[in-house]
């Protein structure tokens, strides 16, 4: 007879591991225990079939659970009488993690729908296969008592299935019923409603095209009937925002169908047990309101993934409903119930169970069927990337850019990225961020930093928080240019010790304190050069150039004669093109940039698909939709001149060919592809200087299909091999990462 210890890492917590293990052991007549360590679970089996337990355990794993390393040793045999699951103990620090939140399974979906079972219509069922994880816990190990579950004591039925091997609710820790679990309320404004279905109210009262938010696992949705234009011209309105789309909730496949192109690896993403937004293309039966989705060829959707959804479907007869953030531009999510009462809606749906960590909806793209995180965060986080390198023994932590943050931790060779923060330049979304580090800290037991990473540019609030949490820590702060780190995080996805990358986005902070994000870099991970870049253009008024982007029209082109035919996108018209003008001369307030960013959105401005941005992208996306409905191949020429792609005789061009009488689609395409292809073409001249193969492509252009793909296949049919991001952003939300293995790398 032997006796082994094995200590397991990984998601091997609150994923019904423990549970499994008992199973397991019993299943083959062993004696010990399995037990929390932490962030490890510890088992200890007696008897003749340990090793057949040892080959079966990583084999036949519940669904959401994953080994990542077992250290398996042997022991003095302890006389163990049964096999049991113990009492949890935190004395073992590992890098295992809590699973992210998970939708409802099969099983616990059939049960809210069954007449019969005690949870019929209960919102909050859950089992070890299913529910909330990263959304309700405090710290580790995890048991109930370190979650917003404590406050839910479980009743006899209840705690009878917990304490049963063979049910799968098995210790599973969110496990409740409407005797003993979480209840939901509903409130017109501050009065609460007394009625005994709530939902089935709130479904009534979005029919008669009224604003409803509806407090959920990880966030509050403000949610409105998607066929309403009337309701979501309201909801635009009290939440200011005139013309970012808005998410849509289907009641199921079937209805996504009815409006939207799917290929089968959207389908298995959209209906995965992660549940993420994934951007479809709108079909030609398409129902919605233009107020929907303005000016856009595509559309965010998601499948119900919370007991709740699915009753609220259940309840009415509306097969699609708008589910937007219910925040402030650039603001968290609200959580608090006194928050949401008192929020733009007209009624809410909340609920008594506390959000312990705020988790925003992950939203996913397909690019000629090639899958690119926008935001990864519920059903993702926390779960942690390997880094691929060698690495230091120091513990880091990366605060992000500015802009679509996340942070990340990292120790030894993992890092765990935080859920989807949002924009740091606001107060709430900063004191966010602050709160989520602190979260971090406990469910990773890593509370010690020896290097704190952030952006370069010194007036990040991010930045400001580096030097304050390094004061806190004792830690050596390190600035890391912006699209140095996007481009180790791609180089990371694909375990590449150098590449040539392609940064293309809006801004970041370059080495020479100007605005980059037309950049031809190489990287060999610790650092990187500068090979090409595009054509310097200046910025007049800085960020008003930014938002009123026919402004940057004008400082491209030059040309105050041709610029008055784009005099209505001036507030004063001819006056202010003037007053423009003399400002570029002057050089008074100027910045100066290679932001792809800025001449995409040039470009909408040339095109009169868009003149003002209202949300971030919006009007290069507007430009992309724009190009997407082309017929006709035009060409656009490009040069390319002491490692400088001249983008303002690419601008005069898609100008001379509209002002021609070409369809605005098809020079938008072709400016497109110009920009695309000169940038191919600087990568590759650099690679072949630097005797390459690899070439990147990375930053927030890179959610523009068209633009990839020309890109792409300019790169391959050049004998180059194209890398582009697999499971991490192009844009902003993966820089944090791009920080943390810069700081690792030995």
């Amino acid at each position: 007879m032997k006796a082994r210890k094995i200590l397991t890492q990984g998601i091997v917590q609150g994923v019904g591991f423990r549970p499994y293990v008992y199973r397991l052991a019993s299943d083959l007549n062993l004696k010990g225990h399995v037990r929390n360590l932490g962030n490890v679970v510890e088992i200890i089996v007696e008897g003749k079939n340990t090793n057949e337990f040892i080959e079966r355990l990583p084999k036949e794993l519940p669904p959401i659970a994953k080994i990542d390393s077992m250290d398996v040793s042997d022991i003095e045999i302890g006389g163990h009488a049964t096999f049991e699951i113990i009492e949890s103990d935190d004395s073992y620090s590992g890098v295992s993690v809590i699973p992210p939140d998970i939708a409802i399974c099969d099983k616990c979906l059939e049960e809210i729908r069954n007449p019969q079972d005690r949870r019929y219509k209960y919102p909050f069922n859950a089992c070890t296969d299913c529910g909330p994880r990263f959304t309700v816990i405090e710290s580790v190990p995890y048991d109930r008592i370190r979650t917003s579950m404590e406050d839910f004591p479980l009743c006899d039925d209840c705690l009878a299935e917990y304490r049963q091997p063979l049910d799968r609710r098995y210790h599973g820790e969110a496990i409740c019923c409407s005797d003993c679990g979480p209840q939901m309320a509903f409130y017109e404004g501050l009065n609460k409603i007394d009625t005994d279905n709530p939902i089935r109210l709130g479904a009534q009262k979005l029919k008669e095209g009224n604003i409803l938010a509806i407090k959920g696992i990880g966030g509050t949705h403000l949610v409105v009937d998607a066929y309403n234009d009337d309701a979501v011209k309201e909801l635009r309105k009290r939440l200011n925002r005139p013309n970012q789309a808005f998410a849509v909730m289907s009641k199921d496949l079937k209805s996504v169908q009815n409006y939207a192109q799917m290929t089968e690896r959207e389908i298995e993403t959209i209906t995965s047990n992660k549940r993420p937004i994934v951007i479809l293309k709108k079909n030609d039966s398409y129902p919605f309101p233009e107020s929907l989705s303005p000016g856009l060829h595509n559309i965010g959707v998601m499948l119900p993934y919370s007991p709740m959804h699915y009753l609220l479907f259940d309840e009415s007869d509306i097969d699609t409903y708008v589910m937007t953030s219910a925040n402030t531009p650039g603001e968290p999510m609200m959580i608090r119930n006194e928050d949401i009462i008192n929020g733009v809606n007209d009624y809410s749906l909340v609920h008594n169970r506390r959000i312990l960590n705020r988790c925003d909806d992950s939203v996913i793209r397909f690019r000629n069927n090639a899958l690119s995180f926008i935001r990864r965060s519920r059903g993702y986080t926390p779960e942690p990337y390997t880094i691929n390198y060698d690495v230091n023994d120091r513990n880091v932590l990366a605060l992000g850019p500015e802009l679509d943050v996340t942070f990340s931790i990292a120790k030894d060779n993992i890092v765990y990225p935080s859920q989807h923060i949002g924009n740091t330049n606001k107060p709430k979304t900063l004191a966010f961020l602050k709160e989520a580090i602190e979260n971090m800290e406990k469910i990773t037991k890593i509370d010690d930093f020896d290097i704190i990473a952030c952006d370069m540019h010194p007036h990040f609030f991010t930045t400001k928080l580096a030097y304050e949490l390094g004061e806190k820590y004792g830690a050596e702060v390190m600035p890391v240019q912006h699209h140095h780190a996007h481009s180790v995080a791609l180089a990371n996805d694909h375990s590449l010790e150098e590449m040539i990358v392609i940064a293309a986005d809006g801004v970041g902070y370059g080495s020479d304190k100007t605005s980059w994000g037309g950049e031809i870099l190489y990287t060999n991970i610790n650092t990187f050069e500068r090979m090409a870049h595009l054509q310097s253009q200046l910025m007049p008024g800085g960020d008003m150039a930014t938002r009123y982007p026919a402004r940057m029209l004008a400082s491209i082109l030059n040309d105050e004669d041709l610029i008055k035919d784009y005099s209505k996108y001036f507030k004063y018209g001819d006056v202010e093109i003037k007053n423009l003008f003399k400002q570029l001369d002057a050089n008074i307030n100027v910045g100066h940039t290679t932001s792809t960013g800025r001449v995409l959105d040039s470009m909408a401005v040339a095109l009169e698909v868009a003149h003002e941005r209202t949300y971030e992208g919006e009007c290069s996306m507007k430009l992309e939709s724009c190009a997407y409905y082309s017929t006709k191949e035009l060409e656009i020429p490009y040069v390319i001149e002491n490692n400088q792609l001249n983008t303002t005789e690419i601008l005069k061009e898609v100008v001379r060919l509209y002002q021609s009488g070409e369809n605005k689609a098809d020079v938008a395409n072709a400016g497109q592809k110009a920009i695309a292809e000169g940038l191919a073409e600087m990568a590759i001249q650099a690679a072949d200087k630097k005797n390459i193969q690899d070439i990147g492509a990375t930053g927030g252009v890179f959610y523009n299909e068209a633009i990839t793909v020309s890109l792409k296949n300019r790169i391959k049919n050049e004998g180059y091999n194209f890398i582009e991001h697999t499971n991490t952003c192009a844009g902003d939300g993966s820089v944090s990462l791009g920080q943390a293995i810069i700081a690792k790398k030995v």
